[in-house]
């Protein structure tokens, strides 16, 4: 009997003096990834509460399309979402979005940053003398977290370079003919 209380006393010995597991950056993953879908609602609402899920100090959003800034500050992005939304509507297809956790690029250890799959319908809608024109658009994107949960940086993946084109009828396949070729 004495055999069993000393396994049993060691083992919990050996129990209390594991290490606290930190759940820091999970936790900060899943009051971040509230951010995030805040974000996604607004974006599709054409309505983006930016006080409230952006940072004031610094916010960045990594030019990813062809052409692009190489980085596009607040204000400008707040324009170009206004722009955006007064020529097209925007619905994510797939929902809830499938958000995830991020990771340090250095540790490999989770960092409350979150990234997300989504598939986008854009449209352009009808006008007097054009029909609606949609198409859809596979988006990743990530973000980057203040200590108060705002977003500092932002980025995204996705062609939309060739889905802007081909809703504002450019033809980015179209044959263009040699500069020498004389044309009569």
């Amino acid at each position: 009997m004495k055999k069993f209380y000393t396994i049993i006393l060691l083992s919990t010995l050996l129990i209390a003096c594991q290490p606290p597991v930190d759940n820091s950056a999970k936790e900060a993953f899943e009051r971040n990834s509230k951010t995030v879908q805040a974000y996604i609602d607004g974006f599709e609402a054409e309505s983006i509460d930016y006080e409230k899920i952006y940072s004031k100090n610094l916010v960045v959003m990594r030019g990813t399309s062809f052409g692009s800034n190489d980085s596009t500050g607040l204000p400008e992005m707040m324009s170009n979402d206004k722009k955006g939304w007064a020529k097209f509507d925007f619905e994510l297809v797939n929902k809830p979005a499938i958000l995830l956790p991020g990771v340090n690029a250095d540790t490999k250890e989770l960092d409350g940053s979150v990234r997300y799959y989504g598939t986008w319908r854009v449209t352009l809608p009808a006008t007097d003398s054009t029909e609606e024109k949609s198409g859809v658009i596979k988006l990743y994107e990530s973000f980057d977290f203040d200590e108060e949960g705002k977003i500092v940086y932002q980025q995204y993946y996705g062609d939309g370079s060739g889905l802007f084109m081909y809703l504002n009828g450019l033809d980015m396949y179209a044959k263009v003919a040699p500069a020498d070729q004389n044309n009569e």
